[in-house]
């Protein structure tokens, strides 16, 4: 091998020349020799068929360490930004030797964020997971910044068909304090799909991993089709509600008709925005129409977004929207009318409300008491009276994001 600490000032040499877990060939065809060689790291990439040419797209290589995915992913064209939670001397070393443009950053994994870091056609995350103590919560953030795909590798259990996960305290495995946590393959995958991914591919698995493709879209509906369910609403799952919040973990109801008598939760491909994600609950309802439950997708910025999905070998459903952290902009309320509707249930006519205004937003007072609201939609609000509210004349208020209607009297009715 060529020597090559001349590429370097003296005190740097023992940089180049100790310490590399990287290989690397330099411009002038030298060869740095790190514990892993040219030829194994070539092998790891080639698990995951990365596109030959990358140009035009965004690579966020995650723990890139001594930096031989990030500069091989910008050798094949893509925009690279690489991170990891310390600052690698041997990074800057070899950054600077090849001359490279990769946009090198310090920072932890649970740091990333759409905000920060932007968003990726390309993430890799090899060899980082099973050094997290948070692992699900890592993926999830892995999941927010990817547009496409995320390649993952990781240590796993072998001989382990279970989803399970084991927890090291201090250094059993390996040796290494900061080895934690080690899933069977079944977990591996299940993580990457509950962390928002939509389909995930194994590559392969060898003697100290597995690799994985993690897929943020369900792949194209075949040309032939059948016709996909009506999707009826689509909601929050808990409060029903239109408004959903990405930095908590929120889930959608969506609810469909289809002509399936029997539905698997694998059955069915939900997205949000575009982006695929795999129902935790699929169910008949008493109506003989059925509901499937699954998470906002990570990532997904503010404002309005279309939820559709289909069924196996069907096309998409038609799209309802839902709010993503909108703002409850409220300026003023006003009561423009109230109809007792019968069976208990009353109309509201509402001037004001804002576009995101739901069942869980809306309030009514009648007599001072909350009623249950039940439906929302444009200027009407419907709720269900409550029967201890006393006859004859009481007031009528509303309240939507911090800001109250002036009171009208209504005639209560006794039920």
């Amino acid at each position: 091998m060529q020597d090559p600490s001349h590429y370097v000032p003296e005190w740097r040499r023992e940089f180049l020349t100790t310490g590399w877990w990287h290989s690397f060939e330099l411009p002038d065809g030298g060869v740095i020799e790190g514990v892993m060689d040219l030829a194994g790291l070539r092998r790891r990439l080639e698990r995951f068929r990365v596109p030959p040419d990358l140009a035009g797209k965004r690579v966020l290589d995650i723990g890139a360490w001594d930096g031989w995915f990030s500069f091989e992913m910008e050798r094949r064209g893509a925009d690279v930004v690489a991170i990891d939670n310390w600052d690698n001397p041997r990074f800057r070393e070899i950054h600077g030797l090849l001359g490279s443009r990769v946009d090198y950053r310090v920072m932890d994994v649970y740091e990333v964020t759409p905000e920060r870091v932007g968003r990726f056609d390309i993430v890799l995350f090899l060899g980082v997971l099973y050094h997290l103590k948070h692992p699900l919560l890592a993926l999830e953030r892995v999941c927010a910044v990817t547009t496409d795909m995320a390649y993952v590798e990781s240590f796993v259990l072998q001989n382990e068909d279970r989803p399970v996960l084991e927890f090291y305290e201090t250094s059993e495995l390996g040796g290494q304090s900061d080895n934690w946590v080690a899933p069977s393959l079944s977990c591996l995958a299940a993580f990457c799909r509950t962390a928002g991914f939509a389909r995930v591919d194994v590559n392969g698995v060898h003697d100290y991993g597995a690799a994985l493709t993690c897929h943020r879209c369900w792949e194209p509906p075949p040309p032939d089709a059948a016709q996909g369910p009506l999707l009826l609403a689509a909601a929050h799952d808990r409060n029903f509600g239109v408004n959903l919040r990405s930095q908590s973990d929120e889930y959608v109801a969506g609810m469909f008709r289809c002509s399936a008598e029997r539905l698997a939760r694998e059955d069915v491909e939900a997205e949000v925005a575009g982006f695929g994600v795999m129902p935790i609950h699929v169910a008949r309802l008493s109506s003989g129409d059925w509901q499937a439950n699954f998470q906002l997708p990570p990532g997904l910025p503010p404002g309005w977004h279309d939820v559709r999905l289909r069924l196996a070998g069907t096309s998409f459903s038609n799209s309802i929207p839902v709010a993503v952290d909108v703002p409850l902009s409220v300026d003023a309320l006003a009561v423009i009318g109230v109809q007792d509707v019968g069976s208990g249930f009353l109309t509201l006519w509402v001037e004001g409300l804002p576009a995101n205004a739901d069942c869980h937003n809306v309030e009514v007072l009648l007599g001072g008491e909350r009623q249950i609201t039940t439906y929302v939609g444009g200027s009407q609000v419907n709720v269900r009276r409550n029967p201890e509210v006393q006859p004859g004349p009481q007031p009528v208020v509303v309240r939507c994001g911090g800001v109250e209607s002036a009171p009208v009297d209504f005639a209560v009715a006794r039920i």
